[in-house]
């Protein structure tokens, strides 16, 4: 088997479909093989897996184990020489998986790539990322990474400035879409299951860095992510989780000094917009509707590390 596909799922049925037709009509050159490990969904995703894809191998989990347990089981029961790990929300485009392959193929100090990923309007998605630290932290609380775009130096973690137009070694790639290499998963090991879901990606990128394997953004590879195809049934929990899983991953690599300055770095952030958003609700009675939303989403999380005491609490 050239290809393994894991594809993890809950309660993304219309997604999933779509994203399982569009590796199959793509897929041309390679052989493939797709399992999608489902977390206990209740919208009749593994019924319709049953009913339309016979060829897909189907693991069902009689609970949400996560988004990094679910996956590597899905590792442990696949046989390729190239495993992807691709988001239920996530559609293949055209000869994508041949070309990662070919890619691959050629360049044996690879061990984890990503393709150029677009939005549902095919705009482009940044996908690139550095590796996380005080500084690009600080940077994004500011928004100095939206205020100077083009510049590296200010950029937060997101890679803003770049264009997405070339192939170049990154410090982490987004996890909607990674192409492994198995040799490189032998030596690296699997996902993190202390991270239920967020900064697995992240956390998995940085141990690729230390085993000397490269991490590159390919953008002759495309697929589209639509986001949210999971994170869409509880967004406030998932904004949790996305900050509960961070503050893991600086007790991790960086020691528990370091996660505690981080955690002060980013109730700043949420701080400032908390503050700034309910004052534009106050002055900016047509557009409270648009506004509302996000207040809630920053007071949500900012109420959540006022309370955070320990990562795996």
């Amino acid at each position: 088997m050239d290809i393994s596909i894991v594809v993890v799922s809950w309660n993304a049925k219309k997604f999933l479909i779509e994203c399982i037709d569009s590796i199959i009509s793509t897929t041309e050159k390679y052989s493939y093989e797709i399992i999608v490990v489902d977390n206990a969904s209740s919208d009749g995703s593994p019924d319709a897996i049953k009913e339309h894809y016979p060829q897909v191998l189907l693991i069902q989990n009689e609970s949400n184990l996560g988004f990094a347990k679910a996956n590597n089981i899905g590792i442990i029961k696949s046989t390729g020489r190239y495993v992807c790990l691709i988001n239920s929300d996530v559609k293949v485009l055209q000869k994508c998986l041949d070309t990662i392959s070919d890619y691959l193929d050629s360049n044996p100090s690879i061990g984890l790539l990503g393709p150029t990923i677009f939005n549902s309007d095919r705009t482009l998605q940044p996908s690139c990322r550095k590796l996380p630290s005080l500084w690009n932290t600080l940077c994004s609380a500011f928004g100095a990474d939206k205020m100077f775009r083009r510049s590296n130096f200010f950029s937060g973690e997101q890679m803003l400035f770049f264009k997405h137009d070339k192939t170049i070694d990154v410090g982490a790639l987004s996890g909607c879409f990674l192409a492994a290499r198995r040799s490189s998963i032998d030596s690296v090991g699997f996902l993190d299951e202390d991270f239920f879901m967020y900064s697995e990606d992240i956390d998995w990128c940085k141990r690729f860095h230390r085993h000397k394997w490269k991490v590159v953004f390919y953008p002759e590879a495309k697929a589209i992510h639509y986001g949210g195809g999971s994170s869409a049934n509880a967004p406030l929990k998932f904004f949790i989780e996305r900050e509960r899983a961070l503050l893991q991953y600086w007790e991790k690599h960086c020691g528990r000094a370091y996660a505690k300055i981080h955690l002060l770095i980013r109730l700043l952030h949420y701080g400032i917009r908390v503050l700034g958003g309910s004052m534009l609700w106050i002055v900016m009675y047509s557009k409270r509707r648009m506004y509302s939303p996000k207040i809630i989403k920053n007071f949500i999380c900012l109420r959540f590390l006022l309370c955070y005491s320990n990562p795996k609490s």
